[in-house]
């Protein structure tokens, strides 16, 4: 059976936010049916003051990063510690697999607001929110099944595709940057990562400290890829 396959989305907070760009397409978010109480915005820098500039409170940072050798190598291995050492989990961890190519620009912005959905305003018809009460009680795999036949949120994600600066990839194109969310559920920072068969719990953390916390886990990231320069994170804040 042919894999499924989407556009991938660009790094850009104007694609996942409905403000800020006067193109005639309604952009992610409003298109998911979610008030624009949260927005997207650009995080500049890792340094404090930089920090400073990003609107509070932050509920959720998406990155994207480069999927290196390096980094393969380092998720087997902590793949296999957390199989053999374990970690605490809460139950109320939204999670799901991506079983979906490129889909994880997607399956980050479900990750940051299925596990901020008390804090969201949604439309009463709103997609996301449908997709998220039925897939409530299935399993990571059961959703990402789920996504693959859910055809509004698969025609929001190709039109907001075509709505990067850049111009989309063709669908043959292999692309090797990814996406992951970080959240905080139940004072704990969790790493949501689809490709992944579980979340990583990253420690304690407050909502107060979250984007500092979070930041912490995206430079891991970069150190472990000093040559790399394609990062890029943006916080999911209050608007």
């Amino acid at each position: 059976m042919e894999p499924h396959r989407w556009l991938p989305l660009e790094a850009n907070p104007d694609v996942t936010n409905q403000v800020r760009t006067p193109r005639p397409l309604l952009q992610f978010l409003k298109q998911l049916g979610i008030h624009p109480d949260w927005q997207f915005v650009d995080v500049y820098g890792m340094e404090p003051e930089l920090l400073s500039m990003v609107p509070r409170p932050v509920c959720a940072v998406l990155l994207l990063f480069p999927i290196t050798e390096k980094y393969e190598t380092f998720r087997t291995e902590e793949e296999e510690r957390i199989k053999t050492e374990g970690q605490d989990v809460k139950s109320s961890v939204y999670f799901m697999k991506q079983t979906i190519s490129n889909a994880c620009g997607t399956i980050g912005l479900i990750h940051a607001i299925a596990n901020n959905k008390d804090k969201m305003n949604f439309e009463s018809d709103s997609s996301l929110k449908k997709f998220l009460e039925d897939s409530l009680l299935m399993t990571p795999e059961e959703r990402a099944k789920y996504l693959e036949t859910y055809e509004a949120i698969r025609v929001t994600h190709e039109s907001s595709a075509h709505e990067g600066q850049t111009e989309a990839p063709s669908l043959d194109e292999k692309v090797d940057l990814h996406f992951i969310a970080l959240v905080n559920v139940g004072d704990h920072l969790y790493e949501l990562d689809g490709r992944k068969p579980f979340p990583i719990n990253h420690g304690q953390t407050s909502d107060d400290n979250f984007l500092e916390d979070a930041v912490e886990v995206c430079k891991k990231f970069m150190e472990r890829d000093p040559e790399e320069l394609r990062f890029n994170a943006i916080a999911l804040s209050a608007a």
